[in-house]
């Protein structure tokens, strides 16, 4: 029993790392599309970065360790984990080879349900669907933690995007009519001088509140994992090397500062070791951008990523950044975009949660069949 928790947690870091290089491409894709850094320099400070924003904050981790699946109805087992995991990262291996922006958060979302969804034998009640508690703020379950903010993140990114856009060029217009100096600053050669050096902060915020956000859901994995392993008792005879283990006594459903500090590094090793296929998607394929676009676009998807993370919603990278990038277009020019590219992204994200919970589903019902689960 404890081997196949040493199982998971491992499957859980592989999946971290397979965020880290499938997800790189939402940090940096603008900032390498517009030449503002090199690719090696992009995917530099995308995993500084990554480190930074992973440690910031537990509450996206703890919604996934207690905010999906009800304990009362399925027991969190090492092999529910397992399959939801490996459901996640073969959706994941998928889409980066095919060069497809799809969700990380929702793969494994999708892998979580579907996989508690065949222990519970089809029972839906083991999923927590929502659970209303006075404060928005506070509610948990499916519709609050997931399908609102699935719906509501691609929109608000398109609309900060369009709104971002139209600010900046508001403002470069009142420059211009200013006169003097200051209309000299509006030029375009000016312009897109003080946005090249303006986007590495953008580019280092969009890092930040990957890591932050998506980090955090390997956490909570984690996390769930080990509490499901104390309740089953395969925690009770550790050898003393590994009594890290343990869930704290005084806070069972936090998260250990070993488990922060492990999902930090490894996605910053995974951001670190690229994702080319999925950054010439972003960065190229859906509409030709300058450097003021990626500034916006980054500007846009980051503030989305970083409010979900304080309220504990976990919100996909890839769904604001694409959409902010699409309401730039927009703005830029609605004939722009690329629809084909667009509608090939859009299948993508629908097809994610059913996709990996039918994977994780099915693995379950494998286990099951051999004896395993």
């Amino acid at each position: 029993m404890l081997t196949l928790v040493l199982v998971v947690i491992v499957a859980a870091l592989v999946f971290e790392f397979i965020n880290g290089f499938h997800d790189t491409a939402n940090s940096i894709a603008t900032v390498v599309a517009t030449k503002v850094l090199s690719p090696w320099q992009a995917v530099m400070l995308a995993a500084v970065m990554n480190l930074v924003g992973a440690m910031m904050g537990t509450a996206v981790a703890k919604t996934i360790a207690s905010g999906l699946v009800d304990t009362d109805v399925v027991q969190v087992s090492s092999q529910i984990i397992l399959c939801a995991l490996l459901g996640g990262i073969a959706w994941n291996l998928i889409t980066w080879w095919k060069g497809l922006p799809s969700s990380s958060s929702h793969a494994l979302i999708g892998g979580l349900c579907g996989a508690a969804l065949a222990a519970a034998h089809n029972d839906m009640n083991a999923l927590i669907w929502s659970q209303t508690m006075g404060d928005w703020t506070k509610n948990k379950g499916l519709l609050w933690k997931v399908v609102v903010p699935m719906v509501s993140s691609p929109i608000a990114g398109f609309l900060l995007g369009i709104l971002v856009m139209l600010l900046l060029w508001a403002i470069i217009s009142m420059l211009a009519r200013a006169g003097g100096r200051l209309a000299r600053l509006a030029r375009p050669h000016k312009v897109n001088r003080f946005f090249g050096k303006v986007q590495i902060l953008s580019a280092a915020y969009m890092g930040y509140a990957h890591g932050q956000n998506d980090a955090q859901k390997t956490m909570g994995i984690i996390a769930l994992t080990l509490f499901g392993a104390q309740s089953a008792g395969a925690l009770n005879d550790l050898p003393e090397w590994l009594s890290f283990l343990h869930p704290s006594s005084t806070d069972p459903q936090g998260i250990a500062g070993w488990i922060i500090v492990t999902c930090a590094l490894v996605m910053a090793f995974g951001t670190a070791s690229g994702g080319w296929r999925i950054i010439k998607t972003l960065g190229h394929k859906m509409v030709r951008l300058h450097p003021i676009n990626g500034f916006a676009a980054e500007t846009s998807s980051a503030t989305i990523l970083t409010l979900a993370a304080h309220y504990g919603m976990p919100v996909s990278t890839t769904h604001s950044i694409s959409t902010a990038i699409m309401g730039v277009g927009f703005a830029k020019n609605p004939r722009a975009l690329k629809l084909t590219v667009v509608e090939r992204i859009i299948w993508a994200w629908i097809l994610t949660l059913p996709a990996a919970g039918g994977m994780a589903y099915g693995l379950f019902r494998l286990l099951e069949a051999l004896g395993w689960a």
